[in-house]
C-alpha cells in the first residue's frame, strides 16, 4: 500500500497471519504448503501478480514470493486501497471470532487480480485511503529492541537470586547423602531438594519478582541461563549434580572439540565456592575453576 511503484520479496517462515498464528483451513496441504498459499493470497488480494520462486539456501523453509507488477492500472489505485482496506479488517475479524468462509479468498480466483467479495459494499468506515492510518490499533515494536531474555540484567542481583534459590533448595529438607564416587571416597555432597517454580518464587522478596517479571521467561528464564548450578525439569527446579552429567563424545566434529577445549576453566565453579561441601568433582574433572589460580 505505500506506493503504486513498489515490489515486494518475502521468505514466509513462521506461520502467523496479521494478528497472531496462522490457523489451518485445509488438511489435504501440509501446514507449509497452506501458508504459502496464503501468504501468496495476500499479494493478490493487494493487487499483485505473485511469482514463487525456490531460493538455493540450505533452509528446510527456502520457497519466496515476489510481487514486481500490479493488476491493475494506477488509475484504479484509490479503489483497490479500499479494497485492500476491507481484506485487512476481515483478516482481523479471523483473529478474533471464526472466520466465514465467503471472507476467505478463493486461490482459483488469482486472475481477478484483487479481493473481491460477491454482492459486498464498503462501509465507510473501512475505506481508508492512502495516507490515513491503515491499522491505528497496530503496535510496531521498538527500532532497538530492549534485550529481556535476563541477560541484561545487573550481574550482583543475578548472584544474589542464584544464592538465595541454592540456599533455599539446599536448606529445605534434610540432607541426602551420596558416595563421592568420583574422589573415591564415602564423603557426602548435598544434592538439595527439588521445587516448583512457585514454590521457589514464594520465597523471593516483591522487588525481586517485580524486576523478573519485567523479562521474558521471568525467574525460569534466570535459572535456566545459570545452567551451571540449576536444572529445570518440568516446571521444577534442582541443583545441577555434574556427577551425573553425561561425559563429552570422543566422536565429536573436531571444530566442536576445540571449541570445548577453549572453554575449559575459563570460569570459576560455583560450588567450590558456594556450596557448603564444595564442588562434587575434583578440580581436574570439573569444567570450572577450582580458584582464580586455574583460570584460563
Amino acid at each position: 500500500r505505500s506506493s503504486y511503484s513498489c515490489c515486494y520479496f518475502v521468505l514466509p517462515c513462521c506461520f502467523f497471519d496479521f494478528h497472531g498464528k496462522y490457523s489451518r483451513r485445509q488438511s489435504k496441504k501440509t501446514q507449509y504448503r497452506e501458508y504459502l498459499d496464503f501468504v501468496a493470497q495476500v499479494g493478490f488480494a493487494c493487487g499483485f501478480h505473485v511469482e514463487e520462486d525456490c531460493l538455493r539456501i540450505p533452509s528446510t523453509k527456502r520457497v519466496c514470493l515476489i510481487g514486481k507488477n500490479r493488476t491493475y492500472p494506477p488509475t484504479e489505485r484509490a479503489l483497490i486501497d479500499k479494497q485492500i482496506t476491507q481484506y485487512i479488517n476481515n483478516r482481523q475479524t479471523c483473529a478474533v471470532v471464526t472466520c466465514d468462509r465467503r471472507v476467505g479468498f478463493n486461490h482459483k480466483d488469482h486472475s481477478d487480480g484483487v479481493y473481491k467479495e460477491a454482492g459486498s459494499e464498503l462501509p465507510e468506515n473501512e475505506t481508508g485511503t492512502a495516507g490515513t492510518i491503515w491499522m491505528p490499533e497496530f503496535q510496531p515494536r521498538e527500532k532497538v529492541e530492549q534485550i529481556r531474555n535476563c541477560a541484561s540484567l545487573p550481574q550482583d542481583f543475578v548472584d544474589d537470586v542464584v544464592l538465595n534459590v541454592a540456599n533455599l533448595l539446599l536448606n529445605t529438607a534434610p540432607q541426602k547423602s551420596s558416595s563421592d564416587t568420583h574422589g573415591g571416597n564415602t564423603n557426602t555432597w548435598n544434592q538439595g531438594e527439588s521445587l516448583s517454580l512457585k514454590e521457589v518464587a514464594e520465597h523471593l522478596n516483591k522487588e525481586t519478582l517485580k524486576r523478573l517479571k519485567r523479562e521474558y521467561g521471568g525467574l525460569q528464564t534466570l535459572l535456566k541461563n545459570n545452567h551451571q548450578v540449576f536444572e529445570v525439569l518440568n516446571g521444577r527446579v534442582h541443583i545441577r549434580d555434574w556427577r551425573k552429567e553425561k561425559p563429552p563424545r570422543k566422536t565429536k566434529p573436531e571444530v566442536k572439540r576445540r571449541l570445548s577445549a577453549e572453554a575449559f576453566k575459563t570460569r570459576l565453579c560455583w560450588f567450590f565456592i558456594h556450596h557448603p561441601d564444595g564442588c562434587s568433582l575434583p578440580s581436574e574433572s570439573c569444567p570450572y575453576a577450582h580458584g582464580t589460580e586455574e583460570l584460563r
